[in-house]
C-alpha cells in the first residue's frame, strides 16, 4: 500500500474512508453487506464532511470573515466538525444542543473550548426556545456571526454528492443493488442517493427514521404527525427540514431504540466495529430489507457508519443506562 503524503492540517484527513465487508453479523442473509466507516474521519464522524464543506464555501464567496463567531445547532457531530473547522482557521464557535446528547460529545466539546448552549429536549417544536427556533434568534442577536444552518443548507447534500457519493462508487466498482442509510438533516442520504442514482437508476434507496421522528409518516401518508421521544442521536427530526430531500429515496424504514441499540452492540461484539446507535439503526434496517429481497443472486448492500462508539460509553454501551431506559 502507498504511504499517504504528509497533509498540511487536520483538514485535509476528512473524506476518503474505508469500506468494509460485514461477515459475521450479516452470516445468514444471503446476501453481501458493505459499511462505509465514517466515524474515521478525524473528529469521529460522517458531519466532518459538511462542516468542512460548508465552512470553504462560506469562505470562498465571503459570507464568513476571519475572526467571525459561527453559531450552529446539532447533535454534537456536526459541532466537533465545525470544531475542526474553527481551530484551524481561527474563528470562535458556539453551538446549541439538546440536553439529552450523550455526555461524551460534550466533553469533546468542552475540550476543543467550544460554547455550547443547552436546550431542553422536551420542549415541542412549536416553542420558542426549542432547539430548532433558538438557534436562528441567537443568531440573529449576534452582529457578524455566521450561521450554517446544516438543517436546511444545500450544501450539505452537496458535499455527499461531491465526496461520499462518487468515494463509494468508485469503492464498489460501480456494482450496487441496494444503499440504506440513516436520515436527520437528510443532506448525506440525499447527497449519495442522487449520485448513485445518476450513475446507476436501478440502485434501490432506503432510509432509517426513528421511531418518533416525522419523516416515516410524511414519505408514506403525506401526513404530519405528533413526533415522539427517541434516543438515537443524529437520525430524524420533529418536523420537516430543507435538507430532508426524498427525490431519490424509494422508501423509509422505521426502527425503535431497543433494536438499533442492540444491533449496536453486536456490531462491536461480532464485527469488532465500535459505531454508534445509527449504524446499529441500519444493520438491523438491512436485515429487515434483506429477508424480503425478490432478486435471484446475492445483493450488493451498502450502508454508512456515521459515527463511533466513543460517544456512547455511557449510554448505549452502559448496562446499568440500558436498564435505566427499559431497553434490557
Amino acid at each position: 500500500m502507498a504511504t499517504e503524503k504528509v497533509c498540511n492540517s487536520i483538514v485535509e484527513t476528512v473524506g476518503h474512508t474505508p469500506m468494509i465487508r460485514l461477515n459475521h453479523v450479516t452470516a445468514n442473509l444471503g446476501h453481501e453487506v458493505y459499511a462505509k466507516l465514517e466515524f474515521l474521519n478525524p473528529m469521529g464522524s460522517v458531519k466532518d464532511r459538511i462542516a468542512r464543506w460548508m465552512i470553504e464555501k462560506a469562505e470562498k464567496d465571503g459570507r464568513l470573515q476571519p475572526g467571525q463567531m459561527i453559531i450552529e445547532n446539532s447533535s454534537g457531530n456536526t459541532a466537533l466538525g465545525l470544531a475542526m473547522m474553527a481551530i484551524q482557521k481561527g474563528y470562535r464557535l458556539k453551538v446549541v444542543v439538546r440536553d439529552r446528547i450523550s455526555r461524551e460529545k460534550i466533553n469533546q466539546l468542552n475540550a476543543l473550548g467550544v460554547e455550547v448552549y443547552l436546550v431542553d429536549a422536551t420542549l415541542p417544536p412549536e416553542s420558542p426556545d426549542s432547539y430548532n427556533n433558538i438557534t436562528p434568534r441567537l443568531a440573529a442577536a449576534t452582529p457578524g456571526c455566521y450561521f450554517p444552518d446544516q438543517h436546511n443548507n444545500r450544501e450539505n447534500n452537496e458535499a455527499h454528492y461531491q465526496t461520499t457519493g462518487p468515494e463509494i462508487w468508485e469503492q464498489m466498482e460501480g456494482r450496487i443493488d441496494l444503499f440504506v442509510a440513516g436520515i436527520g438533516t437528510g443532506g448525506t442520504i440525499g447527497g449519495v442517493a442522487r449520485f448513485l442514482k445518476e450513475k446507476d437508476p436501478a440502485i434501490r434507496v432506503v432510509a432509517v427514521d426513528p421511531e418518533g421522528s416525522v419523516f416515516y409518516d410524511w414519505f408514506h401518508h403525506r401526513r404530519m404527525v405528533t413526533p415522539g421521544p427517541y434516543l438515537i442521536e443524529g437520525l430524524g427530526d420533529e418536523f420537516l427540514i430543507g435538507c430532508a430531500d426524498f427525490t431519490h429515496i424509494d422508501d423509509i424504514i422505521r426502527v425503535n431504540d431497543r433494536d438499533a441499540f442492540h444491533a449496536t452492540r453486536e456490531l462491536a461484539k461480532r464485527e469488532a466495529v465500535l459505531a454508534g446507535g445509527s449504524s446499529g439503526a441500519a444493520l438491523w434496517a438491512i436485515r429487515q430489507i434483506a429477508s424480503n429481497l425478490d432478486i435471484a443472486r446475492p445483493a450488493r448492500i451498502v450502508t454508512i457508519f456515521a459515527d463511533g462508539s466513543s460517544r456512547y460509553l455511557s449510554t448505549i454501551f452502559n448496562d446499568k443506562w440500558m436498564q435505566a431506559q427499559g431497553l434490557m
